[in-house]
């Protein structure tokens, strides 16, 4: 069986590896992932995951097509993805001394083309970010491109008082829950 990555992210491949996986593939879904009107964060995760996984399997028959997506929400506010520094400065504010969800959906589709999923939820705490510390961890640049504007594997685990979940589910690929659909598909590494 081979395994295909629908994902770019190298902490995805990372996360694979300590698994002990390799996939034979890696092949990004590329899709819009736009918030539609009235989705709330959990609802969002989860199909974006299973788009991801149905493109990307579509274009690998009989393949094993593995695919995520992470969500951070405060309350049900669903957290841009920060491309550019504003964002990340205004993700970070709205963080900063408050509890906040880190959802990853995992999607997975068999070899048979059959769609399986997991969830992973975890609460992460930040300290009150001072203005210093905000200009630290924007000048640090591992917020490009994530979700809620931080890397929680980067500078920004100095700043978190408590995580309740998984920590690879908040860098991006939560590891059991993977592992399980990877297994309950006959995945044998």
């Amino acid at each position: 069986m081979r395994l295909v990555l629908a994902s770019a992210s190298p902490r995805r491949l990372d996360l694979l590896a300590r698994l002990g996986l390799v996939p034979d593939a890696v092949d990004p879904a590329d899709l819009d992932e736009a918030v539609q009107p009235g989705e709330q964060p959990r609802p969002h995760a989860e199909r974006l995951a299973r788009e991801k996984a149905a493109l990307v399997a579509s274009r690998h028959p009989g393949a094993i097509v593995l695919a995520a997506d992470t969500v951070v929400a405060a309350g049900r506010r669903i957290l841009p993805k920060a491309e550019d520094e504003a964002t990340a400065r205004t993700c970070l504010a709205l963080l900063s001394g408050r509890r906040h969800r880190v959802l990853t959906a995992v999607a997975l589709v068999d070899a048979d083309g059959r769609l399986r999923e997991r969830l992973s939820e975890s609460i992460v705490t930040f300290q009150r970010l001072q203005p210093a510390d905000v200009d630290w961890l924007i000048g640090r640049g591992d917020w490009q491109g994530k979700a809620g504007g931080y890397a929680i594997q980067g500078a920004a685990e100095a700043y978190v008082r408590s995580l309740s979940g998984s920590f690879s589910g908040v860098v991006g690929l939560p590891l059991n829950e993977t592992r399980l659909l990877l297994t309950a598909a006959g995945w044998r590494a």
